[in-house]
């Protein structure tokens, strides 16, 4: 059972034991009111194996015979195809206010602002809010740099003490994106997008079944807009009759200040009472989620390279099919490396540094004489020795006759 079977359970559980209405149960899982009222039914039949489809496993009967299949890739890459390309509309943007989830945690808004916020008292910081969408329920931090590994680290927060949320509503950030690179002077209207890979935080959401919705303007997420305004005015002059002065003590005059005076001052009630926040599962393993995660293949001599350094997995844990697998390097925000292959973790211990050779400065090219340049050094053998100022055979015999 997969993990989003898993979620669709648990909404028609709480259909079933009437703790949410069908038409929350339906928004929650993707379906409508009629499909929910027949899980149900198939629920009280089945069981849990309700929500897994019938046909898993079994060949499509709308399946085409390899012949038949064959035989129209044959006629198809013959016709020549045509482009069509539609002429641009004009369209007239009309941007209305967006109504309040029902439920607290059905979308959670995430952002960071860049602001003096020591007025010039300490170091530059930055602060990373949640803001719950249904309730405007606020949830932040102060760090220092506005890194991947500081949003996991309040993510993690965030799920140990709310749960999991159904969406996160972001901007389009690199943290959570990858942009698609383009040449200079190069547009990319009228094409497709290439599918990019998923981001860390992406990665980490995807894995726990949380939804990542990205605004496509600072408006659409006004709601954690207004809130830093708010901050940047409060909680600053706060901070300054505090006498703060560095990441810590801001902090502190966060969670024991600013933030309870926000959610019992400037919070609402939801629509609808339910929380939407899902608990986590004994799967959902926060260590290995939040990680920066790199797939690396294991070579010959069962050793994997990771940023620049050799692990060497150990001989009790070298598997059958491990040489040249792919596994599963995760890099954990503690500062730890784990590697996992396939649904196990392996041990492994550090080796030797993997250091290239740089060239000389000025290129090696430039430095290295060509090979037909290279002349051979002679030997010296035959140094002061000379044929021309040695005597000749009638000297040599004469002084011979004249010392006889």
């Amino acid at each position: 059972m997969t993990q989003a079977e898993r979620d669709r359970l648990v909404a028609l559980r709480k259909a079933k034991k009437k703790l949410i209405t069908q038409k929350q149960a339906a928004e929650e899982i993707g379906v409508t009111e009629r499909q929910v009222r027949r899980l149900l039914r198939k629920l009280r039949r089945k069981g849990d194996r309700a929500v897994i489809h019938e046909l898993r496993g079994r060949a499509s009967n709308r399946k085409l015979p390899a012949e038949s299949e064959q035989r129209a890739i044959a006629v198809l890459s013959m016709a020549k195809a045509g482009q069509w390309q539609p002429g641009r509309r004009r369209v007239i943007e009309v941007h209305q206010w967006r109504p309040r989830r029902s439920r607290c945690g059905e979308l959670v808004q995430w952002d960071t602002s860049v602001h003096d916020w020591l007025e010039g008292r300490g170091e530059q910081i930055y602060l990373i809010s949640m803001i719950d969408d249904a309730t405007s329920r606020l949830f932040a931090r102060f760090v220092r740099h506005d890194t991947s590994e500081e949003n996991m680290r309040l993510l993690w927060a965030y799920l140990e003490r709310f749960g999991r949320p159904l969406a996160f509503y972001t901007d389009k950030a690199g943290m959570f994106q990858v942009a698609v690179k383009t040449k200079r002077q190069e547009q990319r209207e009228g094409r497709d997008w290439p599918e990019m890979p998923p981001t860390q935080i992406a990665r980490a959401l995807r894995e726990m079944g949380i939804v990542w919705i990205p605004a496509h303007s600072p408006q659409a997420k006004g709601r954690v807009e207004r809130q830093f305004l708010t901050a940047q005015d409060r909680l600053v002059k706060g901070m300054r009759v505090a006498g703060v002065r560095t990441m810590e003590a801001a902090n502190a005059y966060l969670e024991k200040e600013y933030l309870p005076w926000w959610n019992q001052t400037l919070t609402v009630p939801p629509a609808d009472a339910a929380d939407a926040h899902r608990p986590l599962g004994k799967d959902h393993d926060l260590t290995a989620i939040l990680s920066h995660v790199e797939p690396r293949q294991v070579a010959n001599d069962y050793t994997v390279r990771y940023r620049g350094r050799i692990f060497q997995i150990h001989r009790q844990d070298i598997q059958v099919g491990m040489r040249k697998a792919m596994v599963r390097v995760e890099e954990r925000l503690d500062g730890t490396i784990a590697v996992r292959f396939q649904d196990c973790y392996v041990r492994v211990r550090r080796g030797a540094e993997s250091v290239r050779a740089l060239p000389p400065a000025g290129g090696a090219a430039a430095q290295q004489p060509h090979p037909a340049q290279i002349t051979q050094r002679k030997s010296d053998w035959m140094k002061n020795f000379s044929i021309r100022s040695a005597a000749s055979l009638r000297q040599a015999s004469q002084v011979s006759n004249a010392r006889s």
